[in-house]
């Protein structure tokens, strides 16, 4: 039996154009080199942090690791015809360093380059813009044996790689992210141990957190000197944050929240200036002594757009003694200072990350950033869903993932009527792949991939969104 209350995988827009966004607004999907590529050894990359991690014992589910992936580096071809049958306007990729630059500095590895040098021709060839992440995660392993991003020096060996792919790629590339979510690489690689690097240390988190906005401005300002005519931005990971209960505790629980999961990234790269109250809060961890004159100014290097990757909302609340209810988790140790705060689970539907399904979170958090930060152009640069995708006669009718991308589209349109310059959307992710510490036990795909055979099936939801790229909108309900 059908649910009424998930739009139909085929024909959603049959009744007409009725929530239609701006001209030139930018349709794409994303994805990330390690998560993708495969080709682990080949054409001179050599070994990240990720390649490191995944290959340790216990660190990813089932011991899976991005060796082969989805093979991307020799189908990128295919793969670029598959966007174009899509309709992707455009399609935000990320650079491999460690494939650019093995070892981390000196010359530029010709054969890496050259696959995104091809890469970039494909998809210019095909009418797709390209827009490249400089960095996704994947530092190459020799300057994590250096002291990785808790080393001031790693932000300007990020400066010189920046300068060796605008060199090769410059000329053919508008769009160009410098870090994606560098909340996840500081305070997931460095503070919870969950990610690569695999480090469990409060005060190194909040170092890598500088040094990799220290990386950003410089890189900003090495692309500006070198491409003046690039729009150039940072994608970061928000969330709305809001407290369980109307108590000043709880309230005081989601400022902290907020201060780190937000604020601590939005106030430097866009005011200049960390927040008064994140920097009390993280007194017990950091003096911030390893913040240097004219580095937040460098920073805050001024920017041609901010990309969002939204996935969902933190509700969380004070601790309280004794035992807790079910409905509430203590805060793992990628919040340094604010161990003590208690997230809850409203019992909402949740994806199969155990993310909730919030779309309206969405809409609250362009409106900040525009009301709070800048008016710079945004765009969402991530925003999908993992869910169990089952293949049947050869299809996957995803209609959890459809009915996710349908909901937080028309968030983005009500984002758009509130005044916010949203310019593009970019829906995570193009195909499935190694889903970091997960392996390959999540699907956020709108393209399935079997990974035995490297086949590719587009889902309902790809079918779906390639309709709504053709309409430029989506049905009225």
């Amino acid at each position: 039996m059908s649910d009424p209350s998930r739009p139909p995988a085929v024909g959603v827009l049959d009744q007409g154009t009725d929530l239609t966004f701006p001209p030139g607004f930018l349709w794409g999907a994303a994805t990330a080199a390690y998560q993708i590529e495969g080709a682990a050894t080949e054409g001179g990359r050599t070994r990240s942090i990720w390649d490191t991690f995944s290959h340790t014992e216990g660190r990813t589910v089932g011991g899976h690791t991005g060796d082969v992936a989805c093979d991307h580096f020799h189908r990128m071809p295919d793969d670029v015809r598959l966007m174009a049958e899509l309709g992707l306007k455009s399609y935000r990729f990320s650079v491999s360093w460690p494939r650019v630059q093995p070892g981390g500095s000196g010359a530029a590895n010709a054969e890496g380059l050259d696959f995104y040098r091809r890469l970039v021709d494909e998809l210019l060839g095909h009418g797709i813009e390209p827009w490249l992440t400089l960095y996704h995660w994947d530092l190459p392993q020799p300057l994590e044996d250096a002291g990785g991003w808790p080393a001031r020096d790693t932000a300007g060996r990020f400066a010189d790689y920046t300068q060796l792919v605008a060199d090769a790629l410059g000329d053919r590339v508008r769009y160009w992210t410098t870090l994606n979510e560098p909340w996840c690489s500081a305070f997931l690689g460095y503070g919870s141990g969950a990610h690569a690097p695999g480090r469990t240390d409060g005060a190194a988190a909040v170092r890598a957190g500088h040094h990799l906005m220290l990386g950003h401005g410089l890189a900003v300002q090495a692309l500006r000197a070198s491409r003046p005519e690039a729009q150039l931005g940072i994608t970061l990971n928000l969330y709305p944050v809001t407290p369980a209960t109307d108590s000043a505790a709880d309230a005081n629980a989601a400022r902290r929240i907020d201060a780190l999961a937000n604020r601590f990234f939005l106030d430097p790269v866009l005011r200049g200036s960390y927040p008064t109250d994140l920097q009390a809060d993280l007194a017990s961890v950091t003096d911030f002594g390893h913040v240097c004159d004219d580095d937040l100014e460098i920073i805050s290097t001024p920017l041609d757009l901010v990309g969002i990757n939204y996935y969902s909302r933190h509700v969380v609340a004070a601790p309280v003694e004794g035992e807790q209810p079910e409905e509430y988790w203590r805060a793992p140790t990628c919040w340094p200072g604010s161990e003590d705060v208690r997230f809850v689970t409203r019992g909402v539907p949740v994806t199969d990350m155990d993310w909730e399904i919030d779309a309206p979170g969405l809409v609250e958090t362009l409106e900040r950033v525009h009301r709070e930060y800048t008016d710079l152009p945004l765009y969402v640069t991530e925003n999908g869903s993992a869910f169990v995708d089952v293949v049947v006669d050869g299809q996957v009718d995803d209609a959890d993932r459809l009915a996710y991308f349908d909901s937080h589209l028309r968030a983005a349109h009500a984002a758009i009527g509130a005044g916010v310059p949203l310019r593009g959307y970019f829906a995570w992710s193009l195909m499935d792949n190694f889903e970091w510490a997960w392996g390959y036990t999540k699907r956020f795909g709108m393209v399935y991939v079997d990974y035995d055979s490297q086949i590719r099936i587009p889902k309902a939801s790809a079918r779906w969104y390639a309709e709504v790229i053709r309409r430029n909108g989506l049905a009225a309900q």
